[in-house]
């Protein structure tokens, strides 16, 4: 994945797990990067690569190593060495501000996530450099991994999912202290790295649970943070995890509205929900058999789709519109024609890797401290679960794997509203089935300057839209002149869903 040479210095689960994953990662080309001034208080760099986790791509970049203790509060205790990546900024007149890339997951590795979408950064980087620390316990900064079979991934209850979870933290114990990979501790990591590069005031791009991480810097450092760039926004407000079979069932019937609404598509499937409907209750009596070739190796195999299997099915496809525009034709071969393979393709092939590229351990230390301890205060109504397609199966889960994590720091004030005078651009998908457009405005309220950017029928994570890159670049370098940046998002007004396919040929003419 990395590969380094010396350069002179210069001037995607057990089945409750896999629900709640978020993974951000877009596939592009690389881009080619040139080599820009390095601060005086820069440690040494080596050349090298980030190589995109499919292998479609590599990123070359210069690389270093960090040294922060493992403990704060025992600082001659057991070191971790943070992997930092910078991609230099283009320009020779670049701004003193880089960009630092902030994963979602928790537990995906910015530099994994950097690798797959580079070239939307572009813009950003032709006058910022861009700076990818992969956070304490996920990428190559001793990463907490657990390791799961297939079967676990999509099957396992709250029994298995406690076992697995004690054998896995029976085993990263040995060389980690479960307890220090919480936000509030990752946060001091981010200012040990600004401080060690020689950096005055950085900037933040934040996916999904690195939205949280954001603004908690934010928080924490605000002499030192320029602007914040939030893509699939928490609210620091926002307890994660009880609303969200919600969340995705909104989503979810939010695209059978949109076929209900689109004629080609209501002509072909009728209501997409009814066959949503058959199929949940024909699944929850027994699992169906399905047997079809591997969509990832092209191998045959026979496999049980289950109830768990749909919902996995539907939750990833509710991720992004190309995903969606899927759905009412899969859905509708699964229950009209007994033809499950495509639904079982859809899912297997966005499924797949999730287990390679997300560090669950770091996962389980950041939501058992800092979500599950604050169910009780955001609890909703088991029955409202149980009608959604996910069902209570998430919230269980996560109770159950961490009954028995250990509980790290979390700062007191971590859930607190903001009160930043740092300008803020959020992006929102109004049909985002993890992070829903009203997380985003909740969390303005927390800026002094926020400009909240809603894009009709788009679901998690906003990064790939077209324009998004010279938006960002814009935002960035009007936040450079004013704490109140204004910027022309108008091209963003052309985004639209992605058509249904009315066929295994693709969408109508």
């Amino acid at each position: 994945m990395l590969r380094c040479r010396p350069v002179a210095q210069r001037s995607f689960i057990p089945r409750g797990m896999l629900q709640i994953a978020v993974v951000a990662a877009v596939c592009f080309a690389a881009a080619a990067p040139a080599l820009s001034a390095t601060p005086a208080a820069a440690p040494a760099f080596t050349r090298c690569e980030l190589e995109h986790p499919l292998g479609l791509a590599a990123v070359e970049a210069q690389c270093t190593r960090i040294t922060v203790p493992e403990d704060p509060q025992r600082p001659g205790g057991r070191q971790l060495q943070l992997f930092v990546a910078r991609i230099p900024a283009l320009s020779r007149q670049a701004a003193a501000e880089p960009l630092f890339i902030l994963a979602g997951g928790p537990g995906l590795g910015a530099s994994t996530f950097y690798s797959s979408a580079a070239p939307v950064f572009a813009r950003v980087r032709r006058r910022h450099d861009i700076i990818i620390v992969d956070q304490r316990g996920t990428g190559r900064s001793h990463p907490l991994l657990c390791q799961f079979d297939e079967q676990q991934i999509w099957e396992a209850g709250e029994d298995e999912t406690r076992r697995v979870m004690r054998e896995c933290r029976a085993t990263l114990e040995k060389t980690h202290d479960l307890a220090q990979y919480t936000t509030s501790v990752a946060v001091r990591d981010l200012e040990a790295v600004r401080k060690s590069l020689g950096y005055g005031r950085i900037s933040f791009y934040g996916s999904s649970y690195g939205t949280r991480v954001a603004q908690h810097y934010a928080r924490r450092y605000p002499a030192s943070t320029e602007a914040l760039i939030l893509d699939g926004v928490v609210p620091p407000t926002r307890i994660l995890g009880t609303s969200t079979p919600l969340d995705a069932e909104r989503s979810l019937q939010q695209v059978f509205e949109r076929c209900r609404k689109d004629a080609a598509c209501q002509k072909r499937f009728g209501d997409p929900a009814q066959d949503y409907r058959e199929l949940r209750e024909r699944l929850a009596r027994a699992p169906v058999d399905v047997t079809m070739a591997d969509p990832r190796t092209g191998a045959p195999r026979t496999l049980a789709f289950s109830d768990s299997a749909l919902a996995g099915a539907l939750r990833l496809a509710t991720y992004s519109t190309e995903q969606a525009a899927l759905l009412p034709l899969a859905l509708h071969m699964a229950n009209r024609q007994n033809q499950f393979g495509p639904l079982a393709s859809q899912f297997l092939l966005t499924a797949a890797g999730y287990d390679a590229v997300l560090a669950y351990g770091m996962h389980n230390s950041v939501v058992c401290a800092e979500d599950v301890p604050f169910f009780g205060d955001a609890a909703v109504e088991r029955d409202q679960l149980r009608a959604t397609f996910l069902g209570t199966a998430q919230v269980d889960a996560l109770q159950a794997l961490c009954a028995d994590w250990p509980r790290g720091p979390v700062d007191a004030d971590f859930h607190q509203k903001l009160d930043s005078p740092v300008p803020a651009l959020l992006l929102s998908g109004t049909a985002d089935p993890v992070t829903p457009a009203a997380f985003g405005d909740e969390a303005a309220l927390g800026f002094h300057y926020a400009l909240h950017l809603k894009l009709p029928d788009q679901g998690h994570g906003q990064l790939g839209q077209p324009c998004m890159d010279s938006v960002m670049a814009a935002f960035l370098d009007a936040a450079h002149r004013s704490r109140q940046p204004r910027v022309d998002s108008q091209c963003l007004t052309k985004v639209v869903a992605d058509p249904f396919f009315l066929d295994m040929g693709g969408p109508g003419p």
